[in-house]
């Protein structure tokens, strides 16, 4: 008996060798497809950084889930301030976004000499979004068309769990309606309880004051203007608010309704303009390809709807682009940006057209 327990131990070894010896093999690593992706990140894009030096990490406990830990800023060394570039990238032939880019594929110059891209970052980062919705007694014609356009955006184009939007009247004065929030119901509520639209338009004032609003946020700075466009009270000229703009880094998408008033008189998209109003639509689409963004020309609903889905659309496809500016003599001049991707297809690449060196805060006083 007793040898009988000993034959069937030797027994039961032999069987369970191969088996531990299985368990044992280490799989060689497969190679991780997200590692060629742009990584996903949050950036400031005020935080003044030396690119060669290893930061402090500091989680902020009211970022939304997945969002990755900003830098802190009193962890750092001050070396270079990072320079944010927005790119959307569109395939003419196939009419959709490239989203598959890496960062060997973009090359950047600046005052015409070639420049290090150090970071590329993908769009997931959260949108700090202002919207200005033009009040004022210009816009009688598209009063309702309006207010139609802010909430369909709001409701489309916002993320609740990643973005925050604040809403800003404009007319003699801008006035903020609805500070940065997450809640769509808010900024509806507030956008329905607008008086009747009356007096002149300071527009140029309100984008400063939105630019400056949005400057004290970290995350991609966009502003949205429901307008249409002309201006006629502010005390900034079109090239100071388009230089502020660019120091505060936003971005800027016009929804333009002079096509929509147009439309109303004449049963034409284009109808009769005067010199004023033609003017300021050179305006408004030279703003919009100075910061990186688009204008649109709707005139009903239906338009209205592709718009703002173009819009949704390229922001949740953006690259955004980190460069550290190094050597570089803070003058406060501009530095012109021109950014291409080496590519054989037939693209369309929109970036801001370029920064302005030193200190934003402090030039722009």
């Amino acid at each position: 008996m007793y040898g009988l327990v000993i034959k069937l131990l030797v027994f039961v070894l032999i069987c369970a060798i191969p088996v531990v010896a299985q368990s044992g093999r280490v799989k060689k690593k497969e190679e991780n497809k997200d590692d060629k992706k742009p990584k996903t990140a949050s950036y400031n894009p005020t935080q003044k950084v030396n690119p060669k030096a290893t930061p402090t990490v500091t989680p902020d406990p009211n970022a939304p889930p997945g969002t990755p830990p900003e830098i802190g800023r009193d962890d750092i060394s001050i070396d270079s301030t990072l320079v944010p570039i927005p790119v959307s990238v569109f395939d003419i032939a196939a009419g959709r976004a490239l989203t598959t880019l890496q960062l060997s594929d973009f090359t950047l110059k600046i005052d015409g000499k070639s420049a290090l891209i150090s970071e590329i970052f993908r769009s997931e980062s959260p949108v700090r979004l202002a919207l200005l919705f033009d009040n004022s007694s210009s816009v009688t014609t598209a009063r309702e068309f309006e207010q139609k356009a802010a909430i369909r955006f709001f409701r489309r184009v916002i993320r609740p769990e990643l973005d925050l939007a604040a809403l800003y009247s404009v007319a003699g004065v801008t006035q903020l309606e609805q500070p940065l929030t997450k809640n769509i119901g808010l900024l509806i509520s507030a956008i329905e309880s607008f008086p009747p639209p009356e007096g002149a338009t300071a527009l140029h004032d309100g984008i400063i004051e939105a630019s400056n609003y949005l400057e004290d946020h970290a995350g991609r700075r966009v502003i949205v203007i429901v307008s249409d466009g002309q201006d006629t009270l502010s005390d900034y000229s079109f090239d100071k608010m388009v230089e502020a703009v660019q120091k505060t880094n936003c971005q800027v998408y016009i929804v333009h309704t002079n096509e929509f008033e147009n439309f109303k008189r004449t049963g034409r998209r284009s109808g009769s303009a005067n010199l004023r109003a033609l003017a300021a639509e050179r305006r408004m689409r030279d703003l919009a390809k100075q910061t990186g963004g688009a204008v649109y020309s709707p005139i009903d609903e239906e338009e209205l709807d592709t718009a703002f889905a173009q819009i949704s659309a390229e922001l949740s496809s953006q690259y955004i682009l980190g460069y550290y500016p190094e050597d570089e003599d803070r003058d406060g001049r501009f530095r012109r940006i021109d950014l291409t991707v080496n590519s054989e297809r037939r693209l369309t690449v929109r970036a801001r057209s370029g920064y302005f060196a030193g200190d934003a805060r402090k030039d722009r006083n």
